[in-house]
């Protein structure tokens, strides 16, 4: 059983961006600059934008950060967003989710600049996904597809179940793995799925992307499947943040079966992070 560990695999590709950014920045050219918009103070998301403002000062990459009152109105967020959107400072910027239950997510979405959609979340640029156009691809699934490259998995044929209702994730994720060159054979088990166990059970790699901690068992593994946990959950816990991240899978009874998993931290969670300062970079180039 090897662990994917996305922690060493995310080092290796930010160090790969920061001689980029360094070899442009001796050439005059300035660091690329990532965005993120908060709306609340939610411990998790506030965690989130620090990890990511954090992996910006690693490789060099400039970062503005925006953090906003829950109770900030639609069309008031929106004008933030049509600003950045006009910043020619700003290479690319995401919105940090979940948002306020009054404020509908798609019409944020919809709302970023497709060019400096780094999270890969808008309209245009999952629509570009799906036909198999170059763009900005969604961060989530560029993380766990790289993830899998780096320890060079073979995927051309592998029947790859995908468990949840994440359409930001889900989806693209399939899409990305089904894609001509890649070649998984793809199922989606969400909630109303009638027997999740005996799909998963007849996969060469499971994705999980619940977020309900140890909901992938045991039982629903066979041996030598490859898991991939990306479900994220955060629970309290007696720490300095008050919180601690737990994943989808019951990890010490899934383990043993593995020939590769990821684990709850320090498995998607880091790649994810270095797919976004990906396509920040690539933002930045595409803009010159």
């Amino acid at each position: 059983m090897t662990i994917l560990d996305g922690k060493y695999c995310s080092a290796h590709l930010k160090e790969e961006l920061r001689l980029l950014i360094e070899t442009n920045r001796q050439q005059g050219i300035r660091p690329p600059c990532l965005g993120i918009i908060q709306v609340g103070e939610l411990n998790a998301s506030t965690t989130y934008v620090d990890n990511k403002r954090h992996a910006c000062e690693q490789v060099g990459m400039e970062v503005r950060c925006l953090r906003l009152p829950a109770t900030i109105s639609q069309a008031e967020l929106i004008r933030h967003l049509q600003n950045w959107n006009e910043d020619t400072l700003i290479d690319g910027y995401i919105v940090q989710l979940p948002l306020p239950e009054h404020i509908n997510e798609q019409d944020i979405l919809s709302a970023i600049a497709p060019e400096k959609d780094v999270d890969g979340f808008s309209p245009t640029n999952m629509g570009k996904l799906l036909m198999g156009w170059k763009g900005l691809p969604p961060a989530m699934p560029r993380g766990i597809y790289s993830l899998l490259q780096e320890y060079d998995i073979p995927l051309r044929g592998k029947d790859v179940v995908i468990i949840g209702d994440n359409h930001l994730l889900v989806r693209p994720l399939a899409n990305l793995l089904s894609e001509k060159g890649v070649d998984c054979t793809i199922t989606i088990c969400h909630p109303h799925t009638r027997d999740t166990r005996e799909h998963c059970l007849h996969a060469d790699m499971i994705i999980s992307a619940m977020d309900t901690p140890c909901s992938l068992t045991a039982d629903m593994v066979r041996e030598g499947a490859i898991v991939v946990d990306a479900g994220n959950t955060y629970l309290p816990a007696d720490n300095a943040l008050g919180h601690k991240a737990v994943g989808d899978v019951d990890f010490q009874a899934v383990a043993p079966k593995c020939s590769f998993i990821t684990p709850v931290p320090g498995g998607v969670g880091p790649m994810i992070i270095v797919s976004l300062l990906q396509n920040t970079y690539q933002a930045a180039q595409n803009r010159m």
